[in-house]
């Protein structure tokens, strides 16, 4: 018996090493890059979300949750990646109402351009942030480059085991917990960087969205209508990159065909919302700075609250305890915002010094 005991010790010494050295050597994402923690923020809240956003940065820089509670009661949660994936998008959608049932769900469909996986390092943003579930092995699945493997998606050590020589206090510091970075999985910017030149989109020999693209858009349909949830299809209102009257003119189709709603508020950014491209950018009119956030949530808080019949949840008790420290978290985010932009003239923090793979798009 004591010679059992002292073999079930020495594993579970040798498992809890194990995953000390994941957790340790996984990436933190804290100082850079701040959108590779957006994912795993939603398992430490409250599932009590009327509306859920889908989709790609356009959905994590250009809406405030906190706006839309502000202004009208509505509760949502935006479950938004770099450079989210249709598939990715629909695998957490998927896992999603495993936790909770919202009313409306609403998936912006710029993403809908990539009908193949793009990059493992995209790939990472979204997926290793997920909980192991037959969701995350399905979207897994979907979206691995040639050169990937599925066990290191489940067993991150074996990806990451090579990080030893670019290991900082930001490892350790954050190794067990971090601290969050984002408002219902929005991600704050108040510096300003106007629309310069907007290139226009090159010539393609093809205009039309690809199959794998329309079919897990298809399987998102069917998923909500399943679950008797409002699907809105939108495409957001950021100037770059170049969204093409061919592909508006499909996702037009879709949405008839299939009885959805489709808003294109880029045609509309700047007359009906109010979207002012030297003041509500950050960086030049990829994502929209918090001004912009602000505008377009109010504007579309609106459109939810009038046609979708959303409840007022402001003078309801138990909702208003939570959502009064998420206000006074956003407030201090965005005082703390502006103290560093009056003491160094630029956002030193953040993720606003260094290029993040968020911005680039230079793929595009």
């Amino acid at each position: 018996m004591k010679k059992i005991l002292i073999n079930i010790a020495a594993v579970m010494f040798l498992l809890a090493v194990i995953f000390f050295l994941q957790e340790l050597l996984m990436p933190k994402y804290m100082s850079e890059i701040p959108e590779g923690n957006l994912v795993e923020e939603y398992y430490r809240e409250e599932k009590k979300h009327d509306v859920i956003f889908i989709g790609d940065c356009e959905v994590f820089s250009n809406i405030s949750p906190v706006t839309l509670w502000e202004k009208y009661g509505i509760t949502s949660y935006i479950r938004g990646s770099a450079q989210q994936l249709v598939w990715q998008s629909y695998y957490l959608l998927e896992e999603t109402l495993k936790y909770e049932k919202p009313k409306v769900v609403v998936f912006n469909v710029l993403a809908m351009k990539y009908n193949e996986p793009q990059k493992e390092a995209y790939n990472r943003l979204t997926l290793d942030g997920m909980k192991l579930s037959k969701h995350k092995i399905g979207a897994v699945k979907a979206s691995m480059m040639e050169n990937e493997d599925l066990i290191t998606y489940i067993f991150p050590l074996l990806r990451y085991h090579s990080r030893w020589s670019e290991i900082s206090a930001e490892d350790f510091k954050y190794v067990f917990g971090k601290k969050k970075l984002s408002h219902n999985g929005y991600l704050m910017r108040i510096d300003v960087k106007p629309v310069g030149y907007i290139p226009k989109g090159r010539m393609l020999a093809d205009y039309s969205f690809g199959d794998n693209s329309y079919y897990y858009l298809e399987k998102m349909v069917r998923l909500c209508k399943e679950n008797d949830i409002e699907l809105i299809l939108m495409k957001s209102p950021s100037v770059y990159p170049y969204w093409y009257p061919e592909w508006d003119r499909q996702m037009v189709d879709f949405a008839k065909d299939n009885d959805l709603a489709y808003i294109n508020f880029l045609e509309i950014a700047e007359d009906k919302i109010g979207i002012e491209y030297d003041k509500d950018t950050f960086d030049g009119g990829l994502h929209l700075n918090l001004s912009g956030a602000e505008k377009f949530s109010e504007y579309l808080g609106e459109i939810l609250s009038n046609d979708y019949n959303l409840p007022d949840h402001r003078n309801d008790e138990e909702y208003e305890k939570i959502w009064r420290d998420k206000v006074d978290f956003y407030y201090a985010m965005k005082e703390d915002q502006e103290r560093e932009l009056k003491e160094y003239g630029y956002l030193k923090s953040y993720g606003a010094v260094a290029q993040t793979i968020g911005d680039g798009q230079e793929d595009e």
